[in-house]
């Protein structure tokens, strides 16, 4: 299978993955989203039972350049996505 392309926009849009995707997946998009000075991320995991929410929201509290995240209002996906903001390095 080839690998997935995802857009380094500083939105991530996490349907097409398994939630044992999720630790690698995100950690290399802040990666990236900081080498390209990217500070202000929205992931969209999906409103379903709130397993992949829980899944992002645990992964940022430990991510050390996570500066603070929170849900989205209604108009940048409410329930099923997260807002993200990352340090300045």
């Amino acid at each position: 299978m080839d690998p997935v392309v995802v857009p380094i926009d500083g939105v991530l849009d996490l349907h097409t993955f398994a939630p044992g995707e999720l630790k690698g997946l995100m950690q290399d998009y802040i990666d990236a989203c900081l080498e390209s000075n990217i500070y202000d991320l929205r992931i969209i995991h999906g409103k379903g039972s709130g397993t992949m929410r829980s899944r992002v929201h645990a992964l940022l509290e430990k991510d050390f350049r996570v500066q603070r995240f929170k849900g989205a209002p209604a108009d940048a996906g409410g329930w099923g996505a997260t807002l993200v903001k990352l340090k300045r390095t």
